[in-house]
C-alpha cells in the first residue's frame, strides 16, 4: 500500500491496522485470531485469508481482532462478529464510524461497547490520515440495552 493514490480511493478497501494501536488493544484482550489477513498483514498466529473465508470460518472459541475489508461487504463482517460473540467469541472491531449505515444500527449498536476514535487512523503506516473517523466496537456477548460508549485518543505508529 505505498501508493497513498490507491491507498485513500476505493481501489482498496484493505487498511491495515496501525501497529500501535493493535498493541495497545492486544495487551487488554490478548488476541488469538485474525480472520481478515491478507497473509502478509496477519496480526495473530491463527488467522483466515480471502482464500479460507474467514465469513466461513467458527470464531467461537477465540478471542478475535478483526479489521475488515471497508467495501460494500463490511456489514457481513460486522454481522459475523455479533454472531460469533453470541457463540461465545469475544471480537474487537476497528472499522469505519458509520453511525448512519444499516449495520451499524443493526449490529454496532447490539455491541458490548463502542469506543470512538479521537482523530483519524494512519493506515499502513502512512503519513496521511484517513479521510473517514473510526471506531473500535467490542462483542462480547453480553448484549446490552445500549452499548457502553467510550472514547480515546487516536494511537498511530511513530
Amino acid at each position: 500500500m505505498a501508493n497513498l493514490d490507491v491507498h485513500f480511493s476505493s481501489a482498496t478497501n484493505e487498511w491495515a491496522t496501525p501497529q500501535a494501536l493493535f498493541d495497545a488493544l492486544n495487551e487488554k484482550y490478548a488476541f488469538t485470531l485474525d480472520p481478515c489477513s491478507d497473509g502478509i498483514n496477519a496480526k495473530c498466529d491463527k488467522f483466515f485469508t480471502v482464500e479460507d473465508d474467514g465469513l466461513a470460518q467458527d470464531w467461537s472459541q477465540d478471542i478475535v481482532f478483526m479489521n475488515p475489508p471497508y467495501g460494500r461487504d463490511i456489514g457481513d463482517w460486522v454481522r459475523k462478529a455479533y454472531e460469533e460473540s453470541v457463540k461465545g467469541a469475544t471480537v474487537v472491531c476497528l472499522i469505519p464510524s458509520r453511525t448512519d449505515t444499516r449495520y451499524w444500527h443493526d449490529y454496532v449498536m447490539k455491541a458490548d461497547e463502542i469506543c470512538l476514535i479521537k482523530g483519524r487512523v494512519k493506515f499502513g503506516g502512512s503519513k496521511q490520515s484517513a479521510p473517514f473517523p473510526s471506531a473500535i466496537v467490542t462483542f462480547s456477548g453480553a448484549e446490552r440495552e445500549s452499548p457502553l460508549l467510550s472514547s480515546m485518543d487516536v494511537i498511530n505508529d511513530k
